[in-house]
């Protein structure tokens, strides 16, 4: 799995948990960290986890582990490094705070519903 197909599975799996305002960041010219971010909002702790939850899932069912995922405890801000995408769920309050997207101003899609299906 490339990270591109990566990306499209994460975002599926965000969409099918009703991610809210799900972004997709181009990083690669940024920081060879990782090549993209996807930052999303979910609208409780339980919604975060939920959705956390279901990345992680969908992505070990694909044969790809995370190599960890962050901020269990507080359920404000959750993290999940699958080293060629980095996924950041989000209170919008939080999100709202920390402007990931300014920050990085990188190139920003919001996938669109046939992005994720193919």
């Amino acid at each position: 799995m490339n990270e591109e197909q990566l990306k499209d599975l994460v975002v599926a799996a965000l969409e099918d948990v009703k991610g809210i305002d799900i972004q997709v960041l181009d990083v690669r010219q940024l920081t060879d960290m990782t090549d993209y971010m996807i930052v999303a909002s979910g609208s409780s702790g339980r919604q975060i986890k939920a959705l956390v939850d279901n990345v992680v899932l969908k992505c070990k069912e694909a044969g790809r582990r995370p190599l960890g995922v962050e901020g269990e405890r507080s359920s404000e801000w959750m993290l999940v490094d699958m080293e060629d995408v980095v996924v950041h769920v989000m209170l919008p309050t939080t999100r709202d705070f920390y402007q990931l997207e300014k920050l990085w101003d990188a190139e920003i899609s919001t996938p669109s519903p046939t992005e994720s299906e193919a």
